[in-house]
């Protein structure tokens, strides 16, 4: 009995072992949000030394959040103010998909890299583990937006020579006043497409990876779904690599080296997705109007810029293979390019599936996944962007204003997303025959 009572109490012990792995979970979820973080500060602050941001004046911290806050789908709104005599209008709708890109692949690697020696993962674990990345996210989301706010005075004396009689006129008022233009984050819409964002980098990343563990419920599902989305990554890397490639032969070989990287740095999978649309068929309508513009090929630069219309009803130009084709023919590789590329994505889904997997399924199973994924990249390259400034009231003073306006046919894209993956696959899945894979030969 003595020895009964004087054994050392062992109620500690779970509270112990409990807190251990809960510590180890926050810490690893801190890792991969600084990480993502870093990564996309680091990217979006070399695109905006490259395209001058360098030189604003004491804003360059708040622009820098205020990209980073864009990137991962964040709400940051234009204002400005020029007094009683003048009104600033703007707007500006647009995502740097480089500064997404990085964050999403950054991200997502560090969520999975804990779990790389785990051969299934509890559903309680995983549930834990995003919940806590979701969690510091938005934290970190929430200090970017109360950092991503400025105001910039708008100089017009040192532009008049090119903004003509009207601003000459009305430049000295203006001075009077110290017009400026600057931006805010709205905070509520922000926080709330960026839980949007990082939900859906945690499901996609669990998705497209080889190894990662999934909870018992959801092994069987592994085998139809893990090829395709693994492949439609590849594929989506792939233009991104391609137009890396060629933008560095531009900035090489043609000048304008500091605009092209900027390009590169901040808006690449911008370019290069709306590239694989249109190269399967897939369209656009725009507009570009004014003296400045987004940093955006020439070509497509061109395209938007040939609408009629009215000033005041514009028509909206349409970006296609035919109309990009009209202004250089060379724009018509994007259509065997895309062949190419997508039956290589076809392929590689092929050959990571079971052999006992029928034609038709690579065919249904690459098209789904095709066509998921043009329902997510056609709109992420919406851009809106405006900025005018009217005097007394009477309209917009067109030499200090502008629009740039791209939006896809997202339904007409997906569309023929679905039937491209259909073709590709089952075309894929044919050329896969005569490639070993695992489980058992059949003849199809």
């Amino acid at each position: 009995m003595v020895s009964v009572i004087s054994r050392p109490p062992t109620s500690t012990r779970p509270a112990a072992t409990s807190t251990g792995p809960l510590a180890r979970i926050g810490l690893q979820a801190l890792a991969a949000v600084v990480a993502g973080y870093l990564a996309m500060g680091v990217t979006a602050g070399l695109g905006l030394w490259a395209a001058g941001a360098a030189d604003l004046p004491g804003g360059f911290a708040a622009v820098l959040a205020a990209v980073v806050v864009m990137a991962v789908g964040g709400k940051v709104e234009l204002s400005g103010d020029a007094g009683s005599l003048a009104g600033t209008q703007g707007e500006l709708t647009a995502m740097p998909l480089t500064v997404t890109l990085v964050g999403a692949l950054v991200t997502g690697f560090c969520f999975l890299l804990p779990l790389r020696h785990h051969a299934v993962a509890s559903s309680r674990e995983l549930l834990l583990r995003a919940a806590s990345t979701v969690v510091l996210w938005l934290a970190a989301l929430a200090g970017l937006c109360a950092l991503a706010r400025h105001d910039f005075p708008l100089t017009i004396g040192g532009g008049r020579e090119q903004t003509g009689d009207l601003a000459d006129l009305f430049g000295e008022l203006l001075d009077a006043v110290n017009p400026t233009v600057g931006f805010r984050t709205d905070v509520g819409p922000t926080l709330f497409y960026g839980l949007l964002w990082i939900l859906g980098v945690l499901v996609v990343a669990l998705l497209v990876s080889r190894r990662a563990p999934l909870p018992p419920r959801l092994v069987r599902y592994q085998e139809p779904v893990r090829p395709a989305a693994h492949a439609m990554l590849l594929l989506l890397l792939a233009y991104v690599a391609v137009g890396l490639v060629i933008g560095l032969v531009v900035a090489a070989t043609r000048g304008h080296a500091p605009e092209t990287l900027a390009v590169l740095l901040l808006g690449l999978p911008n370019v290069t997705w709306l590239a694989l649309g249109v190269g399967i068929g897939g369209s656009w309508e725009g507009r570009a109007e004014g003296p400045f513009g987004l940093p955006m090929p020439q070509i497509l630069d061109a395209v938007l810029r040939q609408g009629g219309g009215t000033r005041d009803t514009p028509d909206l130009s349409t970006v296609d293979l035919s109309s990009l084709a009209a202004q250089d023919g060379k724009a018509w590789w994007l259509l065997p390019v895309a062949a190419l590329l997508v039956l290589a994505a076809a392929f590689a889904a092929a050959v990571r599936s079971p052999a006992r997997t029928r034609l038709w399924q690579h065919a249904l199973h690459l098209g789904v996944a095709f066509a998921l994924t043009m329902l997510v990249a056609a709109p992420l390259t919406l851009v809106e962007a405006r900025f005018g400034l009217s005097i007394l009231g009477i309209g917009d003073l067109g030499s200090l204003g502008g629009e740039v306006l791209l939006r896809p046919h997202i339904w007409k894209t997906v569309g023929l997303a679905l039937l491209w993956g259909l073709f590709f696959g089952f075309l894929g899945g044919l050329l896969a025959t005569r490639v070993r894979r695992k489980g058992e030969i059949e003849h199809q």
